[in-house]
């Protein structure tokens, strides 16, 4: 007689992992980018839910005890979660959602090989089943940290609390406040003559890839025209490096005006033209630039999803995924 009992472990574990993935599913609604995005996520959350009902018939059918302390215990988790969540970066709190989905990948891995074994078909269906799911999870978080990798902007967009936290990290390991205050001070001072000038200037350039949320939030609409000065002194002076670094900030400001763009009289463009150009950018840079821009002028949302999708393919290719 088949000893069921790892298998019956493997469903009961699989059954506490779901009921948080479904939870987190939930949490992570309200941080999704764009409606179709909020759509999936939903849809995840609903499809988790029936994954937890197929586990438990699974087990009733083995002989395993339905209890009512497991569903109640993955909730507490995904709530305890999500509270943890909010005091760390959106990143590190996706890494975890994707540490989550891998161990369930495994555990469903491991689950189809004992059903195998033990000549159970149902068992090995269901496992197969959720080996198909948490792979394109996987997948899918994988992706959306790539767009993150890449400048984003991202499927998931931080809370504001996130961001806080995350501005808290840069400002210990970086240190974010430094640069923000030696950026500040090289902007102010830009058009002075002498030594000091460009001293600054080549600060600036090397701090150019600390111009994300948390130095952002430092600078004010007053600063446009500063990062203007900036770039046009810079340029004038032959300091390509320090004017292309006041472009970057101005840029991510959404400062930008319609010849700037990567996109030729992108102004004179249909919705349905803007849209076939931007899934023609082959660079996460400039397709951010545009959609800055879009948020800032025309509010498009065909042509911000268009780019979103972009972002999303470029990602993909950074990962190796094939589409």
């Amino acid at each position: 007689m088949t000893d069921n009992t790892p298998m019956i472990n493997q469903l009961r574990a699989l059954l506490l992992l779901t009921q948080t993935e479904e939870q987190v599913a939930r949490t992570r609604i309200s941080q999704a980018r764009t409606d179709a995005v909020r759509r999936e996520l939903t849809q995840n959350a609903e499809h988790a839910a029936e994954r937890t009902q197929a586990i438990t018939e699974q087990l009733r059918a083995l002989g395993g005890v339905a209890d009512v302390i497991t569903p109640a215990l993955g909730r507490f988790g995904a709530v305890v979660k999500a509270t943890f969540d909010q005091a760390e970066p959106i990143e590190e709190a996706l890494l975890q959602d994707l540490t989550l989905e891998h161990q369930l990948l495994d555990r469903a891995t491991y689950l189809k090989v004992l059903a195998q074994t033990a000549g159970q078909p149902k068992v090995q269906q269901l496992a197969e089943r959720l080996v198909t799911a948490h792979q394109a999870t996987v997948e899918w978080l994988t992706v959306v940290l790539a767009e993150m990798a890449l400048g984003g902007p991202a499927a998931l967009q931080a809370t504001p609390i996130q961001r806080v936290a995350g501005g808290a990290t840069r400002l210990v390991n970086l240190p974010v406040r430094f640069a923000a205050d030696t950026v500040n001070r090289a902007v102010d001072s830009v058009q002075q003559v002498g030594e000091g000038t460009e001293e600054r200037l080549q600060t600036v350039a090397g701090k150019a890839a600390q111009f994300t949320d948390a130095v952002r939030e430092t600078l004010v609409v007053g600063r446009s025209a500063s990062l203007r000065r900036a770039e046009r002194i810079a340029r004038r002076e032959g300091n390509r490096t320090a004017a292309d670094t006041a472009r970057s900030a101005r840029e991510e400001l959404g400062d930008v005006s319609a010849d700037e763009l990567p996109i030729k009289g992108y102004d004179s463009l249909s919705t349905a033209d803007a849209v076939k150009a931007v899934k023609e950018l082959g660079n996460a840079h400039d397709v951010r630039v545009v959609i800055r821009y879009e948020e800032t002028h025309k509010k498009r949302s065909g042509v911000i999803s268009a780019a979103q999708t972009t972002v999303a393919r470029l990602a993909k290719e950074a990962v190796g995924i094939a589409d």
